[in-house]
């Protein structure tokens, strides 16, 4: 056997190196404004419409506290006498209700908006997912909070807050006690913080803070006459449903697609792919084994 000359032997290409990845854009401000505006319309367009919900709303509120008693899950009332008489920790649980969950939600997502807009959108998909969901029960399935029933104490009202919650208290929506959305930003919150954890320490304290947080936000909101225990765990339920519909459906809708894709290839028993294989390179000359032989 001769070997091939050097000019005729054929040459394999380097594959040519992947671009490098773009860096993530942050969303236009204007598109997150434009949100924020739609969510505070709908809500406002439901406040409009409590008074012609309020007695629907007590008796769906008499009607819960009656089945959480049933079932003795009805701690709403000695965490509210409690609460009552406890002076300066009355006055801070009034003040994170009024203002710490916003606070830190808010904070939360401006982070994620600035710093990491690769996990942004999502997330931010998920809190307004969440927010129409309760909007749609607020409208479905009015409830009055607790310190609108007999036997209760408007702990916020007694002990007073900062200034400018004694007004957003009288243009909030009275009757949206189900599901309580201070709880669904909490979770929200600490979903957001396990995500930005890398480091298996970041992870612990994500861990940590996502919990405490969490029933901080629980003790606080029963605490003070505003929320039920059931609207605290639908709230709950509310954002986690969320963050599964906006990250797992899309990941089971791609699956199949890839499938099909793949699927489609041709096999390598086909003669089209026999034909591609078969096929020169270009710029390659393909020499045969006995025209090499002496």
């Amino acid at each position: 056997m001769i070997e091939a000359p050097a000019q005729f032997t054929q040459v394999r290409h380097q594959p040519a190196p992947l671009p490098e990845t773009t860096r993530p854009r942050r969303s236009s401000i204007f598109v997150e404004l434009g949100l924020l505006i739609f969510l505070i319309w709908i809500y406002n367009w439901l406040q409009d419409l409590a008074p012609l919900r309020r007695t629907q709303a007590l008796k769906n509120a008499v009607g819960l506290f009656s089945f959480e008693k049933r079932t003795g899950l009805d701690p709403e009332a000695a965490m509210d006498h409690w609460l009552a008489h406890q002076g300066a920790l009355a006055y801070l649980a009034s003040n994170f209700y009024a203002i710490g969950i916003f606070a830190v939600t808010f904070g939360f997502a401006a982070w994620l908006w600035w710093r990491r807009p690769d996990i942004y959108k999502p997330l931010r998909n998920a809190i307004v997912l969440a927010n129409l969901i309760a909007f749609v029960v607020f409208a479905a399935f009015p409830v009055a909070p607790p310190r609108m029933l007999a036997g209760f104490t408007d702990v916020v009202a007694q002990v007073g807050s900062l200034g400018w919650h004694n007004s957003l208290i009288r243009h909030a929506d009275q009757l949206a006690a189900m599901p309580s959305m201070h709880l669904g930003y909490a979770v929200w919150c600490a979903f957001v913080a396990w995500r930005l954890a890398r480091t298996h320490a970041a992870k612990v304290t994500a861990l940590v803070f996502g919990i405490s947080y969490s029933l901080v936000t629980t003790l606080a909101v029963i605490a003070t006459g505003n929320h039920y225990l059931m609207d605290v765990l639908a709230g709950a339920a509310t954002t986690v449903v969320s963050v599964l519909l906006v990250e797992a459906v899309p990941r089971l809708v791609r699956r199949p697609l890839v499938v099909t894709l793949r699927d489609d290839r041709p096999s390598s028993a086909s003669p089209r792919a026999e034909t591609t294989q078969r096929r020169p390179r270009q710029g390659s000359v393909t020499v045969a084994e006995d025209d090499l032989a002496s």
